[in-house]
Formats: C-alpha cells, structure tokens, sequence
C-alpha cells in the first residue's frame, strides 16, 4: 500500500486536487466505500474507516461540499451579504449571527458589496451556486432593481433582510424604526432650545433613509418648526460626504443651530468640519449622529447618537432563518420585527444640562 500511496502522492501533486476514487485506488476499494467511510456509515468496518481516514489525511483530501450540498440537497451554510465590514454595526450584526448559527451546525459565508448593485447581484450569484440554505442581506444603496432578490424567492430560498430592505419583496425584516428615531433626535434637538435644524440624510431611494428623511420632515411640523429646503441634504453618508455638507451648511445666510445627520461617518465629517471653523458644539451648532458607533464616544467632543440595537438585529435574523429549517416547506411569512430607537445623548447635543 506504500508504494501505491508515494504514487499517487505525486500524481496528486501534478494536478492538485484529490479526489475519492484517488483514495479507494490506493486502497483498491470502491469510491461508494471510501464516502460511506469518510461520513462513519455504521455499514463500513471501524478498520476500513481509519484506512480511508489515514490515507485521505496523506493526500491532503479536502471534501467537495458543493458536490456534498448538491447530493444532500443541504449544506449548513448560510450566506451574508452587507454593504461593508469596516462598520461596527454590520460586523456587530455579523458576529451575532454567525453566534446563533454556530451553534445549530450552521457556518455563514460572508460578502460585502460596498454599496455597489452589479457587486451585490455578484454576490448572490456566488452564494447560490454554493448551494447555500439560506440568505441574511442588506442592501447596497446603489440597489434599486429587486430582480437578483426576487430570483432568490423563486427557488425557495429562505431570505431575511435586515436594516436596509424593500417591503415589495415581502420578505422577513430586522431593524429599528427609522421613521421615530427621527421624531425622537428632533424632540430632544427641540427639547435643546434648537430652532433651525438640518439633516443630512442618505438617498430618498433608500428605504431606511427615505423614513429618517419622512420622519425629520413630520417632526419638524410637530413643532411647528419650518421645513427649509437649504437645510435637506441628500448623500451617501461617507466622512468626505459629511465635511462636503457641513461645509454646504456653514455658507449659508442663516446657518442652522443643529445638524442631524444619518450616519455616525458623515457626522464624523461634519464635526471635524465644525472644529476647523472653530464653531462651539453644542452652544452653537448641535451634532446628532446615527448608529452609535464606538468612535462617537471617543472624539471631542463625543458624539450624541442613535443606538441602531446591532447585536439583537443579529440575533433575532439568524433565528428567523432558523425558524424556516423546522417547516416542511418554505413560505416567507413577511415576519418583520422592528426595534425602538434609542438616543444615546453626549456632548455634541447636550446643551441644558
């Protein structure tokens, strides 16, 4: 068998890859054999099972869990698709999944889009050829075209989207109430003695963004506080983004008293903006920012912000893809869990003490 197994050896090392029926030639057993053994089949003789094991181990054998998937018609994985890891929130979000679905057997395959529509079909395409059993998304702000999730939907496929998703797919949903987080950053800018408040929002496109932008605009007339055009601002919520728009914001006549804006990053942009002008926050201008990220309570002065409740997001997505493997079929059941939002209030607000 020695002789047999240097052979193959370096034939394996020619073309790369082994293979089943490499490890039954060196043990003249059939390729059905060696599977049955490598899966402890109880039909297989605990002496055969080392063997396989043995040589499987000196052929550096990797299983073949796309071939594994297509037979089993499951493959304990699930995929994650988000619009970047460089966040708290997402990778908080992905930590929490990945904890719950650990634990049931599940492994997750993790995919960013970086905010790119042709980038996130990408990854869909990939995820499904993996034969993956689930889908865990949220989308890229470029994504306005629902074909790639649709095609998703048509072939059975659990899909739960969380913090960015669109009600026409009439899917599973995970995330907070954008439309009251901003009812309730108003209130307290409000509460603050601020009369002139902006918001820097993302894109109307956005279903999130849209409701953050809704909401401000309702919370306004609530107060009976005057819509200004001037004062909503659209973008795509990155650090330059953030100084490009408080820069805007500081040109006008009558500058605002407060800025809301809908990312931690972008109001990481606009506070280092305001501290260049050397502009008082809060006395002057008061800073909201949205998603608590760590930095918030790092920089000076610290970042009052929404508590977007990462990893319970995580948590309960995982669980309703869990939730699908104990149905004997699979129906979306447009099960949407929204959280309350939650001010975390710093310096760069809290002007009445």
């Amino acid at each position: 068998m020695l002789k047999r197994l240097s052979k193959y050896i370096k034939k394996i090392n020619i073309k790369k890859k082994t293979t089943i029926k490499d490890i039954a030639n060196v043990l003249n057993i059939s390729a059905a054999a060696v599977s049955k053994a490598l899966n402890d089949d109880s039909r297989i003789s605990k002496k055969t099972k080392k063997a396989v094991k043995q040589v499987a181990k000196n052929l550096n054998y990797q299983p073949n869990h796309l071939a594994s998937a297509l037979r089993k018609g499951k493959s304990n994985l699930v995929g994650v698709i988000v619009p970047r890891t460089n966040s708290n929130f997402f990778s908080s979000v992905i930590q929490n999944i990945e904890q719950v679905l650990n634990k049931e057997g599940y492994n997750i395959i993790i995919t960013q889009s970086n905010e790119s529509y042709k980038k996130e079909c990408d990854n869909i395409d990939t995820l499904l050829f993996t034969q993956v059993d689930g889908i865990i998304a949220s989308m890229a702000n470029e994504t306005t075209n629902l074909e790639y999730y649709e095609k998703v939907k048509a072939k059975g496929i659990p899909l739960i989207l969380f913090d960015r998703g669109e009600n026409d797919l009439n899917v599973d949903y995970i995330g907070i109430n954008d439309y009251d987080s901003s009812h309730v950053i108003v209130e307290h800018l409000v509460n603050q003695g601020r009369k002139r408040i902006a918001h820097i929002g993302g894109y109307k496109r956005t279903r999130i963004f849209n409701n953050r932008i809704r909401g401000y605009i309702d919370a306004l007339k609530k107060h009976n506080l005057p819509l200004d055009n001037e004062l909503l601002i659209e973008s795509s919520l990155t650090t330059e983004d953030g100084k490009e728009k408080m820069a805007q914001l500081l040109k006008l006549k009558n500058r605002p008293d407060a800025v809301y804006v809908a990312s931690d990053y972008a109001a990481l942009g606009a506070l280092q903006v305001l501290n260049e002008h050397q502009i008082k926050i809060p006395e002057d201008i008061a800073l909201v920012g949205f998603g608590d990220e760590p930095f918030t309570a790092m920089v000076t002065p610290t970042i009052s912000s929404i508590n977007q409740h990462s990893a319970e997001i995580g948590k309960q997505a995982a669980l309703t893809f869990l939730s699908y493997t104990k149905k004997k079929t699979i129906e979306q059941t447009l099960n949407k869990i929204i959280l309350d939002a939650e001010l975390i209030v710093r310096e760069s607000s809290n002007i009445i003490n």
